[in-house]
């Protein structure tokens, strides 16, 4: 399979960003995010988006002219309008925001309205949590997971994702969506021809299913039944109600290259420590439980292995699907 260095996959990929419409900042801070979730093993939010944000920046889906702004502000409370474009401009300016009004008040929470997919969450909250704060990062999707007792999908997959700073390692990051499983596992059990265990999806008449193509013209549920269908309506909410971003229903899949600009919502939680015990205090809060955890043998705290498959990308760089690094190539001479 070939391999490609990081900066060569940031370039290949702003290439291809910038030949669909992309303007060079949104090309250059989307190939950025998606090669840093390529590096970190989550594939799915890595290079293979290059060619459907492309689609989406060709038909008219993403505004890849579109600078995002704050447009409502208040002590540590911010607004920033996406305007139509890729989602990681925003998260850029909302990540600037985020530190520098819990800097100055203790707490911020930013909104970010009218964007689209985020990628991995885990990346911003990890920007906030080098800069010794914590955060949490909440976006919806299109809808995909029925609320409790429904048949019909409302809501999406709805991931949260958390940063601790740590006094002499990296970050503790916790990132999840909130469905049982991916919905790329659902996706390649149809195309293996294969079953998907009960508890994973509903067919399109909202009965649990085991077919796996029953289950993607139905709808998935959520982790742990009504409660993670709840704590998905939370997120839902947060990010929809409060920026007044589309909800998951109102926005057409990610799976189609055609449809509306689907106007999602963000939400980013951050606070400094050292408006409360301290930045001392909690580190050594922090590590106490930690090391607890691992008195336990077996037990991998959160993000390890997506660290280490990132440390292992920047010397060694990512491999990418002979496949896959054909229609970037394709793409970038367009």
């Amino acid at each position: 399979m070939p391999r490609l260095s990081l900066a060569e996959a940031r370039t290949l990929a702003t290439r291809a960003l910038e030949a669909a419409g992309a303007s060079p900042a949104m090309a250059a801070l989307t190939a950025q995010a998606l090669v840093e979730g390529e590096a970190e093993g989550q594939g799915g939010h890595g290079l293979s988006r290059v060619p459907q944000y492309a689609g989406f920046l060709a038909n008219g889906r993403a505004d890849g002219t579109a600078i995002p702004a704050v447009v409502a502000e208040r002590g540590g409370a911010a607004l920033v309008d996406a305007r139509h474009g890729l989602a990681y401009p925003a998260l850029h300016l909302a990540v600037a925001e985020a530190a520098r009004r819990a800097k100055d008040h203790g707490v911020a929470f930013l909104g970010i309205t009218n964007s689209h997919h985020a990628g991995t969450m885990g990346l911003p909250v990890a920007a906030l949590a080098r800069q010794g704060l914590v955060a949490l990062a909440f976006t919806n999707s299109p809808a995909a997971m029925p609320v409790p007792g429904g048949r019909r999908p409302l809501l999406g997959t709805n991931p949260v994702a958390a940063a601790f700073p740590r006094r002499d390692a990296a970050p503790l990051v916790i990132d999840l969506a909130l469905s049982e499983v991916a919905r790329g596992r659902i996706m390649q059990a149809a195309k293996a021809g294969q079953p998907i265990p009960e508890g994973w999806a509903l067919d399109a008449e909202g009965n649990p299913t085991t077919d796996a193509e029953a289950a993607l013209g139905g709808a998935m549920l959520a982790m742990g039944g009504t409660k993670g269908a709840l704590l998905a309506l939370v997120v839902e909410l947060l990010c929809c109600a409060l920026t007044g971003a589309a909800f998951g229903f109102e926005a057409d899949s990610f799976f189609t290259a055609s449809g509306n600009r689907p106007r999602l919502g963000h939400a980013l939680l951050t606070i400094d420590p050292g408006a409360l015990v301290g930045q001392d205090g909690f580190a050594d809060r922090l590590e106490t439980l930690l090391s607890a955890m691992q008195e336990d043998a077996g037990v991998r705290l959160p993000g390890r292995r997506r660290a280490g498959l990132a440390d292992r990308a920047a010397s060694e760089g990512v491999e990418v699907p002979a496949a896959l690094l054909n229609t970037l190539q394709e793409l970038a001479r367009r």
